[in-house]
């Protein structure tokens, strides 16, 4: 299995300093990164690792679940994930994540409510993200679209 790689160029300090995130095995893109604008309410323009780790989190388990719909004998129409990861004081020092929730709204044929939430918890346990981000609560809120 393949490796991915992104790198980070920074330049001073936690609170005066900004970086460049590369997303460097794609090659699609660079972006920017700073302390005060990850921890601010608005972005205002640059990225954090939350976000990305949202963004991985979403679309690994977009993947799994549409594998886990598939055994479960229905076909996956539309998946939309969401995926809000919250950054938060540390009582040890410090910050960490505090918690992540899963959305997903699914257009499925072949399975009722049941079978689909049901497949939608085997996914977040069985998606390589939330297997790497244990030490994190993940929540999930899944339903089909009527």
């Amino acid at each position: 299995m393949p490796t991915r790689t992104a790198r980070t160029d920074w330049t001073g300090t936690l609170q005066e300093g900004s970086g460049k995130v590369e997303l460097s095995s794609s090659g699609i893109g660079t972006y920017d990164v700073s302390f005060p604008k990850r921890s601010a309410d608005d972005a205002n323009g640059a990225t954090s690792p939350e976000e990305l780790i949202a963004a991985a989190h979403s679309a690994c388990y977009a993947m799994q679940l549409s594998a886990f719909v598939a055994e479960a004998g229905g076909t996956p129409q539309s998946l939309d994930v969401k995926a809000d990861v919250s950054l938060g004081a540390d009582p040890a020092g410090g910050f960490k994540l505090t918690g992540i929730t899963l959305t997903v709204r699914g257009e499925v044929e072949g399975l009722d409510e049941a079978g689909f939430v049901k497949a939608a918890e085997a996914a977040k346990e069985g998606c390589p993200v939330s297997k790497a981000l244990t030490g994190v609560e993940i929540t999930l809120d899944a339903a089909l679209e009527a």
